[in-house]
């Protein structure tokens, strides 16, 4: 995005910036994000992150491919 300059605010998702916001919208969203917790996990240290996933329940298909009976079988 040419038109974005240091200090705008910007919708990125998987390192791309997307589009350019204004503050308003921006600072209402970082709020909302810290609101439901989103925001401190985004935030967090890699340590952190992996300490959280070491503790955190697994399933058998992350991706969600396996039906409700193999999860409930094998946990």
């Amino acid at each position: 995005m040419p038109e974005v300059e240091v200090g705008d605010y910007t919708i990125v998702h998987v390192g791309f910036a997307l589009s350019k916001i204004d503050e308003e919208t921006a600072l209402q969203t970082l709020e909302d994000f810290r609101a439901m917790g989103v925001l401190d996990q985004e935030l967090e240290s890699e340590e952190d992150a992996f300490a959280r996933a070491a503790v955190a329940p697994q399933s058998a298909c992350p991706d969600g491919s396996c039906s409700v009976e193999v999860q409930k079988a094998v946990h």
